[in-house]
């Protein structure tokens, strides 16, 4: 089995990527709060797409997994760095945009292991993966907008609608500041497995993950699927879409 450290364009005290045979893990490192400022949003969209490039040269089949270290997946936006100044808190939230385009548009399945506290921003880069799985002895998913007097971003808005689907669940999350454990969020349709413990979840990540690569699908048929699937969102994060030709070219062409 092939294992490829992190790409020297990554800064070990940010995230890492491995190749672990067919799946690509990449790790939010530390035990701090992975705030995503512009450093740790530019290593992450830099991680995405060497995995892109990796799985593209090695042909079909293919899975993402993104784990964060320590108590927290991402605690959300660098509002330290921000602090009382909403242009600076605004130039966080254009730089996140494209990372969420770089999730939803990416040619693999992928899998976020929630292994802590994922809030705001952080809940959203969860939320931009094909599936959740989450911890169940701590971590809450949180949309703190509300409690701290921020409107949301559009593009958080079209995600937040893509991928929670049932009414009450969305209103709970973005009008009423609800945090979910684990358990609630599976019942809400938000989280798709939970495990005991931030290693059990991790590890059951990356074998769901191997099952998904498995299955050798075509990476720019999954990316179309799933691009239709969510339209709002695709096109709230600056995704093209593609028209009606190009679509039933591509169509025919794998006939």
């Amino acid at each position: 089995m092939r294992e490829e450290r992190s790409p020297p364009n990554l800064p070990a005290a940010m995230c890492t990527l491995e190749q672990r045979g067919r799946v690509f893990v990449l790790t939010l490192t530390g035990d701090g709060e992975h705030r995503l400022g512009h450093a740790l949003i530019s290593s992450l969209r830099s991680a995405v797409a060497s995995a892109a490039e990796a799985a593209a040269r090695a042909g079909p089949g293919a899975a993402l997994v993104t784990v964060g270290e320590g108590r927290f997946f991402s605690n959300g936006l660098d509002i330290g760095w921000a602090g009382t100044s909403r242009a600076r808190l605004g130039e966080l939230v254009d730089a996140l945009r494209p990372l969420a385009a770089d999730l939803l548009a990416l040619r693999m399945p992928t899998v976020a292991a929630v292994t802590g506290h994922a809030s705001a921003g952080g809940f959203l880069l969860a939320l931009c993966h094909d599936y959740r799985l989450m911890r169940a002895d701590r971590g809450v998913l949180y949309m703190s907008e509300v409690d701290i007097g921020l409107p949301l971003p559009p593009y958080f808005m079209a995600v937040l609608r893509a991928k929670i689907t049932a009414a009450n669940a969305l209103r709970d999350v973005v009008l009423r500041g609800r945090k979910l454990r684990a358990a609630e969020g599976r019942e809400m349709g938000v989280v798709d497995a939970v495990y005991p413990s931030a290693a059990e979840t991790a590890a059951e990540a990356f074998k769901f993950a191997e099952q998904l690569a498995a299955r050798k699908w075509d990476g720019a048929v999954y990316a179309s699927i799933r691009m239709s699937m969510y339209p709002e969102a695709c096109r709230s994060v600056g995704i093209v879409e593609e028209s009606d030709e190009v679509k039933r070219k591509h169509f025919a062409s794998k006939l």
